[in-house]
């Protein structure tokens, strides 16, 4: 394709929070003609009635899947929740190219999405084709795919941050412990009592404690860097009273002879190119304040006090770098376009 073509793009789950961000990134992207806007409980309403933050008019109006004309749709970007989002991409047309923000084809055993997923996975020839979306480190790989799952915003945090340095083998991958931090609308936007405002508010609490489902995530791609079998992390993600923005802090231990000046090393040398991704100059902290609305990460090692170990932190956007941006980025590399896109928009601050 060239810089000139005209891609006709549909949402699904446009309703949602990664969907809604989709929406509002490609609306402005030069190169993507909005054709549809699916969302199956809002079918009928406009989408500026049910984001307040869209323009009135003209109105978009939201539709069901089967409403939608696929034989106009050149790509879709599916921000449906996990178990939804096999059945509906199965039924779409060959041609239609396919970024997944769901969970459902990021595990590439089918047992392990079984086992943490609570169903089974009905789709294995599509998961066998799919192309996991850490568009950093599968670039090669995205160009020219059908369907891409895009990482869940975890998984994206701690793999930038954790493959270069596993793959050169500067720490020890069987010895990762992973705290996290997330901004509210990364639970979704279905009605929770634990994420309502008085439960929220002025509170940090963890959650999916030694179960959490980005886990096996991390532990599969880790594996892969390792060039072993998925290897086991320890992964704590806490809700923090905010409404977008993600920040891990993961505790590290050197391989020996190791430094932590090696590992920024590595991440200077990994990522000099990346327009998404960077190393801080030594002595910044990645906050989520220098990420906020934007598909950039931030990226910190310092070295441990106790010997022989190092800490490394990350930070980016849940929605945008964690979910609707990427997937934004794979659908350019997709299809050819610049990966840049429609992404350069810089980061909302205060």
């Amino acid at each position: 394709m060239t810089t000139d073509t005209i891609l006709n793009a549909a949402v699904i789950g446009a309703s949602g929070y990664t969907g809604a961000d989709a929406v509002r990134l490609l609306a402005r992207h030069p190169n993507v003609r909005l054709t549809a806007l699916v969302a199956e409980r809002r079918a009928g309403e406009a989408m500026d009635v049910v984001f307040p933050h869209f323009p009135a008019g003209p109105r978009a109006m939201l539709r069901t899947v089967d409403a939608v004309d696929w034989d106009q749709v050149d790509v879709a970007v599916c921000g449906l929740p996990h178990g939804a989002a096999q059945d509906v991409i199965a039924k779409l047309p060959a041609r239609v190219k396919v970024v997944d923000m769901s969970a459902d084809f990021r595990l590439r055993d089918v047992e392990t999405y079984a086992q943490w997923y609570g169903r089974s996975h009905d789709h294995p020839a599509l998961l066998a084709d799919a192309v996991y979306g850490l568009t950093e480190h599968y670039r090669d790989a995205l160009a020219g795919a059908r369907l891409v799952a895009c990482p869940g915003c975890f998984p994206t945090a701690a793999l930038l941050m954790l493959l270069p340095l596993v793959a050169a083998g500067l720490v020890d991958a069987g010895d990762i412990v992973i705290d996290a931090k997330t901004g509210v609308s990364g639970a979704g936007r279905g009605l929770k009592e634990g994420n309502l405002f008085c439960e929220v508010a002025e509170a940090l609490r963890p959650y999916g404690v030694a179960g959490h489902r980005h886990a096996p995530e991390i532990e599969q791609e880790i594996g892969r860097a390792a060039g072993a079998p998925p290897r086991p992390v320890s992964f704590t993600p806490h809700l923090v009273p905010m409404n977008r923005g993600e920040l891990l802090t993961t505790h590290l231990r050197l391989a020996d002879g190791a430094t932590a000046d090696d590992l920024r090393a590595a991440l200077a040398a990994r990522y000099a190119d990346e327009p998404f991704v960077h190393l801080l100059e030594d002595g910044r902290i990645p906050s989520t304040a220098m990420t906020r609305g934007s598909n950039h990460a931030v990226l910190q090692v310092v070295a441990d006090r106790i010997p022989g170990r190092a800490i490394a932190i990350s930070a980016l956007d849940n929605l945008v770098k964690g979910s609707a941006g990427q997937a934004v980025q794979n659908m350019n590399v997709m299809t050819g376009l610049p990966e840049t896109r429609g992404l350069e928009q810089i980061g909302l601050f205060p």
